[in-house]
């Protein structure tokens, strides 16, 4: 049985779906003998991803080592992270317009704000006062554009405060 790209993206968002738990059942489609194959492999590979799922909110939970209850006072980057998404997460900030706050306090570990790194493991300062809070709220309202590979002049003015 040759499978088609549109098939095999269909089958790709049914597992997807599946293993966020969004999908539960399928309605009868008065398919032939030959989908029961593809129904098992569908069904085998779903549990695969709620396999995969675990372990991701595995991972999402070692990063809240060494937290309090005011929050995690440090963070392991994993790939696809960035300082805008680690801040905004709850046990972080829950607020995106923070992450200068771990830029200053991790700059030795940063050299562009723009860049970082799996495997980088970022002090979160969860005692910054106001003042702190409202500078970093405005910078990063006020920063200007991103450019990945050099420390931008503001993010330099902004350390130096």
């Amino acid at each position: 049985m040759k499978t088609t790209i549109v098939q095999t993206a269909a089958r790709f968002f049914l597992m997807l779906f599946m293993g966020l738990g969004l999908v539960t059942g399928c309605a009868s489609t008065g398919e032939s003998e030959e989908a029961a194959p593809a129904q098992e492999e569908s069904t085998a590979m779903a549990e695969e991803d709620k396999s995969a799922l675990a372990d991701a909110e595995s991972d999402m939970s070692d990063n809240k080592n060494e937290g309090s209850s005011a929050g995690v006072t440090s963070y392991s980057v994993v790939r696809g992270d960035n300082l805008w998404d680690i801040s905004g997460k709850e046990e972080v900030y829950a607020n995106s317009y923070q992450w200068p706050l771990i830029y200053k306090t991790n700059r030795d570990k940063i050299n562009d704000a723009d860049l970082i790194y799996p495997g980088q493991v970022f002090d979160i300062d969860q005692n910054a006062s106001s003042s702190d809070i409202d500078a970093a709220i405005n910078h990063a309202k006020t920063r200007g554009a991103w450019s990945i590979g050099e420390t931008e002049q503001s993010d330099s003015d902004y350390l130096a405060r």
